[in-house]
């Protein structure tokens, strides 16, 4: 299935949103360490409801130590900044979808690692900055699975 990967997530309750999405779509979900909150923080918990068990969770305690582990997997920046809308990819089982950050989105060096072509954008209208992270993840994990035609979902 896919691979979901948050760089630095800094707000309990979107790491609890997406656990609970990943319950329900399959998706391999990866946390890229410094965390700005504690895994057992209440507000994860309440978010993540009882979806915790069910969802497939790995902590990396870096980017580099997350790439490594990615091994040769196609890497696709999720950014307000990509040029490419998140519906014009063609999707592969095993791909990582990469978010940043609430606060702060991905850095510019990380960016500059990613080809252009792997930069995605989820379309929003004039004068709109952003999208909460956790309905980002949403709208572009369900249009990778939804081109896996849904696999292991009924």
């Amino acid at each position: 299935m896919f691979h979901i990967a948050l760089y630095e997530p800094q707000i309990a309750p979107n790491t609890g949103n997406i656990i609970r999405l990943m319950a329900n779509n399959g998706s391999h979900l990866h946390l890229i360490e410094p965390l700005g909150f504690d895994l057992e923080e209440k507000k994860l918990r309440r978010a993540g409801l009882d979806y915790r068990d069910l969802a497939s969770v790995t902590r990396h305690p870096d980017y580099s130590t997350f790439l490594q582990q990615m091994g040769d997997r196609r890497v696709f920046a999720c950014t307000t900044k990509g040029k490419v809308p998140h519906d014009r990819i063609d999707y592969r089982p095993d791909d990582v979808l990469l978010f940043g950050s609430e606060t702060s989105g991905l850095p510019q060096p990380l960016m500059d690692s990613i080809p252009p072509a792997h930069r995605l954008r989820i379309p929003m209208r004039p004068g709109c900055r952003s999208m909460n992270l956790s309905n980002a993840v949403a709208i572009v994990s369900y249009e990778a699975w939804r081109q896996a035609g849904f696999a292991g979902g009924q």
